[in-house]
């Protein structure tokens, strides 16, 4: 009897234990493996600073309206709702078996040194240096690997087409924003076509951008590293989870946007006068 008692457990234990080793992880312990939900923590602020230094520059509204917007749009783009985006269509493109591979990535220590480039990177507050030592940077790594690796990191990461999407996902909210404030009424999609138009000239301001980023974020980083990280981006499992977390962040900023515009004219709009 005592034995039967003892076994039983023991069994039980065992069969837990052959689960935990088995399973595969979820979307969600993926991403939280990833930089990604991290980076999607800072979208709201990412954007909001996009629009607010844009309308600022542009001179087109006072500073006070423009820090208002920048307020509105913040509040306009939930980090949860991106990240609840990006875990459904991981679960619905990706196998257990390139969840795996894309987690087992990203607990490797190569992964996790990148990982925390790419999220110091990615933080508002760094853009300023980025901008600043671009020219150094440009020059250090003139003519070396690094450099020629730009264009295999690029098209793997598709980081210069994303960048370009959110240029536009900014633009088009400063547009709707503007617009909001204007006696003239633009319709959303004229808007939207107006600036799609700017693709192509977007995509060589932007382009040097991502460049700039790119010599920031991995100067820390070794050749080697680097090219065990774009093995990884070029893997199925690994090319697969880019372009799902791409596709995903861009449809959930982009989704919201229309709405803004009405969102900061009411914001904006005068109180009634007392009585009315």
């Amino acid at each position: 009897m005592m034995l039967r008692t003892l076994v039983k457990p023991v069994l039980v234990a065992s069969m837990l234990m052959a689960g935990q080793v088995t399973a595969a992880p979820g979307a969600s312990q993926v991403l939280e493996a990833s930089p990604i939900d991290d980076i999607v923590a800072l979208y709201p602020a990412m954007m909001s600073a996009g629009i607010r230094e844009g309308l600022k520059q542009s001179g087109g509204v006072p500073p006070m309206v423009a820090e208002t917007v920048g307020y509105v749009v913040s509040n306009s783009f939930s980090a949860a709702d991106i990240e609840q985006q990006v875990v459904e269509n991981l679960e619905s493109n990706l196998s257990g078996s390139e969840l795996q591979a894309v987690h087992d990535w990203y607990a490797s220590p190569v992964a996790k040194k990148i990982s925390s480039a790419e999220i110091a990177a990615s933080d508002p507050s760094a853009w300023k240096g980025i901008q600043a030592r671009a020219p150094e940077l440009s020059k250090k790594y003139q003519g070396s690997l690094r450099a020629k690796l730009f264009e295999r990191f690029d098209r793997a990461s598709r980081a210069t087409e994303s960048a370009v999407d959110t240029s536009i996902a900014v633009q088009l909210s400063m547009a709707s924003a503007v617009a909001a404030l204007s006696s003239d009424s633009v319709h959303y999609d004229t808007l939207k076509q107006q600036i799609e138009g700017q693709r192509s000239m977007l995509r060589g301001t932007v382009g040097q951008q991502v460049y700039d980023s790119y010599l920031y974020t991995y100067e820390n980083i070794s050749d080697q590293e680097l090219g065990l990280y774009l093995d990884f981006l070029e893997s199925g499992p690994g090319s697969a989870f880019s372009s799902v977390v791409t596709d995903s962040i861009q449809q959930a900023i982009t989704d919201p946007i229309e709405a803004m515009g009405g969102q900061i004219a009411r914001f904006l709009a005068p109180a009634p006068a007392n009585g009315q």
